[in-house]
């Protein structure tokens, strides 16, 4: 079982299970909590191909999903590196950072060969593109999704919305995430996908500018709907502590 709850920006909340992720979060003047499907959540639901069903039979349920959870947090502290990079802190390759283990319990592991690699073509494509940042890692909320942008910048006088992939391909379900993120923010913004760690080019990155493919969004949060029962988390109440009364011989 996975269970995680993170703070994103300053109000939000990003609470994920094995198989759903909610934003959550608080209006201070109502005092009401708004939860909405992340984004990711949302384009799971788009249609894999025949491809992924191929891959999936031939690797099995356990083996892909142990892929899948190890490719996240592979993710997970490539995003965290980039961050601090980009917030002006040097990066060793002894650094270590973040993960959650199964039931949320937070871990810290230093960073792989591979994992060093990737934030250094990430470095190499920063050094050449010259990107003037203008905001990174925050969440996005509409009354339908919510998700969390990695970082917006202005190359050569256009200002785009970059999400960040360590992935090999841009699947379909990249597009759309990354056409809600802009749509989000008024569709205001040029987007594109950075792949970092990208092992098809010597390079090591691969920078994909998107097309809009919000209305396939759409299409696929009626899917999410149709799909998901409840809309919002199970909430349980819970003690906020547990112990034992021992009685002893």
């Amino acid at each position: 079982m996975k269970y995680e709850i993170k703070t994103v920006g300053k109000d939000a909340i990003q609470l994920t299970t094995y198989d759903e992720r909610w934003y959550l979060k608080t209006d201070e003047k109502t005092k009401t909590t708004l939860f909405v499907p992340s984004v990711t959540w949302i384009v799971s639901y788009y249609p894999k191909g025949i491809g992924f069903m191929k891959w999936l039979a031939s690797k099995g349920w356990d083996e892909a999903e142990s892929i899948k959870t190890d490719a996240g947090e592979k993710g997970s502290k490539i995003h965290q590196a980039v961050e601090m990079l980009l917030n002006g802190e040097e990066i060793k390759h002894s650094h270590k950072f973040m993960k959650f283990g199964n039931y949320g319990e937070a871990l810290e592991e230093e960073l792989t060969g591979e994992e060093y690699e990737a934030i250094y073509s990430f470095q190499k494509w920063y050094e050449l593109f010259e990107p003037k940042i203008i905001k990174t890692e925050f969440p996005v909320f509409t009354e339908k999704y919510a998700g969390t942008v990695d970082f917006i910048c202005e190359i050569k006088g256009e200002k785009y919305l970059i999400d960040l992939k360590t992935s090999q391909f841009v699947w379909p379900s990249h597009e759309l995430q990354v056409s809600a993120y802009n749509h989000a923010l008024g569709g205001k913004y040029k987007t594109a996908i950075l792949q970092i760690g990208y092992a098809k080019n010597k390079a090591g990155y691969k920078f994909t500018e998107i097309a809009d493919k919000y209305d396939l969004f759409e299409a696929t949060y009626q899917i999410w709907e149709n799909e998901v029962s409840k809309k919002q988390p199970l909430q349980k109440d819970l003690p906020l502590s547990l112990s034992l009364k021992i009685k002893k011989k």
